[in-house]
């Protein structure tokens, strides 16, 4: 008995670990096109965006950083990038898990946008 005892608790640590790794800080990020020249450029809140596939013995899709971007960014309709971000890459897999990217940083908003204008 203690003997399958062990080896459930063997087996759920690996099951249950992953490792998550830090691929790039940068001080700005986008996919999107905007005036970099603007002058009505504001910093905005901490977001996360992330791009996860299943695994089940192999990867159901390929993980996309710009697509993890592109999640972050599109929390707010008046932003146009990140500053201060980080990209990290998840491998929480042995047999079943999930891989992928996680992008976090803070919303660069452009009040040049149509109905953007009353931020402060």
């Amino acid at each position: 008995m203690k003997k399958a005892a062990m080896v459930g608790v063997i087996a759920a640590t690996v099951l249950a670990s992953g490792c998550a790794h830090r691929v790039a800080d940068l001080t700005v990020g986008s996919t999107k096109n905007y005036n970099i020249n603007s002058a009505s450029f504001l910093k905005g809140d901490r977001v996360i965006g992330e791009d996860i596939v299943p695994v089940v013995l192999f990867p159901f899709g390929i993980p996309n950083v710009k697509t993890a971007v592109d999640n972050a960014i599109e929390k707010d309709r008046c932003a146009v990038g990140l500053t201060d971000l980080v990209i990290t890459s998840l491998q929480q897999a042995f047999i079943v898990g999930r891989i992928g990217f996680r992008v976090e940083g803070n919303l660069i908003i452009d009040q040049e946008i149509d109905g953007c204008m009353a931020r402060a």
